[in-house]
């Protein structure tokens, strides 16, 4: 039999994602040593890869790619804690940098001056690391996991780069969203989050057993694992979404662009008609793909068109 053709180039990544290639594991075995202990022979092909149902094996790999690419050290995250995949999360970012332009005449608005707040950064503090390093944005990462916090507290202390321009706040009262984290002096560029995806605990364990038992080793499935809050809530996706919108209706003037991650497509409809409700005044949904999962962000903005304008992207 003839082995499948090696993939060189991920085209449905985000043109600047950098991890549109195939990982180059020398380079990564280099910045990481212990990255060679992971490294198995695709079944395919027989290049190298790694086990991603091995959760030890996806975060060697994440630290590789984070000192590599993002230059990023001592980054690690306490056991049973999500690991991300890091391409389709630096998708995410540089699909939210092309939003911005969008309201900036096509200019990707950069600099520290850029403030985004991560609604559930989790103990890895992915999100304010790849927007940092990409666009040297700003971020404030709330969590109601103090755990969580504190692991990130560790990570930005561990890389002096990020300590002026990462902040992190805990969420006290885990039934809000917004409440105590938006304050009546800050003014946000963007949110952005990844949502529970579970409606409970029991759905995310049996939705784990499923990927436990359908698991074959190649980079199309993820690693699982993670603490209750990043796994489930009360009313699942579309109810977290929902609770998300109407608390932003609080706060029409200080944020720009409210974003989040949108797992289940037939969950739109549903959104697009609270937005509608609640009189967003700019709705758009940007669609993404990773290998052959498709994944999307909606963003909204209670902005008018003048206000867009006024507001100063660009720090001038």
């Amino acid at each position: 039999m003839k082995s499948k053709p090696i993939v060189t180039e991920k085209t449905n990544l985000h043109p600047r994602n950098p991890h549109r290639f195939r990982y180059n594991f020398e380079k990564l075995i280099n910045v990481l040593p212990e990255l060679k202990f992971f490294i198995i022979s695709n079944e395919n092909n027989s290049e190298p890869t790694i086990d991603f149902s091995n959760s030890e094996a996806v975060k060697a790999l994440n630290k590789a790619l984070l000192i590599s690419e993002y230059n990023i050290q001592d980054w690690d995250i306490p056991k049973n804690y999500l690991c991300p995949p890091i391409p389709g999360r630096a998708d995410y970012i540089h699909y939210l940098a092309d939003l911005l332009a969008d309201s900036n005449n096509g200019i990707i608005p950069k600099g520290e001056h850029i403030l985004g707040l991560d609604i559930g950064i989790g103990a890895n503090c992915i999100y304010p690391i790849l927007g940092n390093s990409s666009y040297n944005w700003s971020f404030v990462g709330a969590d109601i996991d103090e755990n969580a916090i504190q692991n990130c507290k560790k990570i930005i202390g561990q890389n002096p780069k990020l300590i002026e321009t990462i902040s992190l706040q805990l969420q006290t009262e885990p039934r809000y969203i917004f409440k105590n984290i938006i304050l009546p002096e800050d003014k946000f560029t963007f949110t952005i989050c990844n949502p529970p995806f579970h409606s409970s605990e029991e759905a995310a364990s049996k939705a784990n057993t499923r990927k436990v038992n359908n698991l074959v080793t190649n980079e199309k499935k993820l690693n699982f694992g993670g603490q209750n809050a990043e796994l489930w809530c009360t009313g699942g996706e579309i109810g977290f979404i929902t609770q998300m919108i109407y608390e932003s209706v609080k706060y029409p003037l200080q944020c720009f662009w409210f974003t989040t991650l949108v797992s289940k497509k037939d969950n739109l409809k549903t959104i697009y008609k609270t937005l509608n409700k609640v009189g967003a005044v700019t709705i758009k949904t940007v669609e993404m793909a990773q290998g052959q999962k498709r994944s999307r962000f909606v963003a909204w903005t209670f902005l008018s068109q003048k206000q867009q304008n006024e507001w100063n992207l660009n720090n001038d």
